[in-house]
């Protein structure tokens, strides 16, 4: 009922090109940043994975009764996160009902995003995706889960989750940087093999976002 709930809220948009969104929230961190990531993904995930996606990146605030338009909400940032009681319960209700986030930590968002996950889903904590989550399995395999672009302190590449019902709802990478190898050759001068790889990992995650 609550996934076809979502649909129906849906149903304008999608008849025509399906649209994702970057999260505007506030607190001072950069939400803005890797302006050129979302509409590689786009362009990549319509000519890989046969979707319909608008390049032209939306954004919308966590408040806005917009947010339910998009099955796909990106997050990212380097900074300070702060949700109002306002943006928590449409945060909620959005992914109870259907919605999916993506959260890519680009380097110093971790201490304040986990808070503010607590005030969003109280009763929920962020657990480890293992490697065998079906978001790693297609339409691109990744057998040891979440891959590594860029390095920052010599950690190991995460993938945190949380779930509603089974369903993953809002996955957190961290110590990856995904939205880095989405973004233009020029910005990062990553290796072709490296953009590929981080391509193909979030046509998975929008993948798995439309169709769960």
């Amino acid at each position: 009922m609550k996934k076809l709930l979502y649909t129906l809220l849906l149903a304008p948009a999608l008849l025509s090109a399906q649209e994702i969104a970057v999260l505007k929230y506030s607190g001072g961190g950069d939400w803005y940043g890797n302006p050129t990531s979302l509409p590689n993904l786009a362009k990549f995930c319509n000519q890989n994975i046969r979707t319909k996606i608008n390049p032209k990146t939306a954004t919308v605030d966590p408040s806005s009764a917009d947010i339910f338009s998009y099955p796909f909400i990106h997050m990212t940032g380097h900074g300070n996160v702060v949700f109002s009681d306002s943006d928590v319960i449409n945060l909620r209700n959005y992914l109870t009902s259907g919605g999916f986030l993506h959260i890519d930590d680009n380097y110093g968002m971790d201490k304040y995003i986990r808070k503010e996950l607590v005030k969003v889903f109280p009763d929920k904590e962020l657990v480890a995706v293992p490697a065998s989550h079906e978001i790693f399995k297609g339409p691109f395999s990744f057998p040891q889960g979440i891959p590594k672009i860029h390095e920052h302190d010599n950690k190991p590449p995460q993938a945190w989750g949380i779930f509603v019902e089974g369903r993953l709802v809002v996955l957190y990478t961290v110590e990856t940087d995904l939205g880095d190898g989405w973004e233009d050759p020029e910005v990062h001068n990553d290796p072709k093999d490296v953009r590929e790889k981080a391509l193909r990992m979030g046509a998975n995650i929008v993948n798995y976002a439309f169709n769960n």
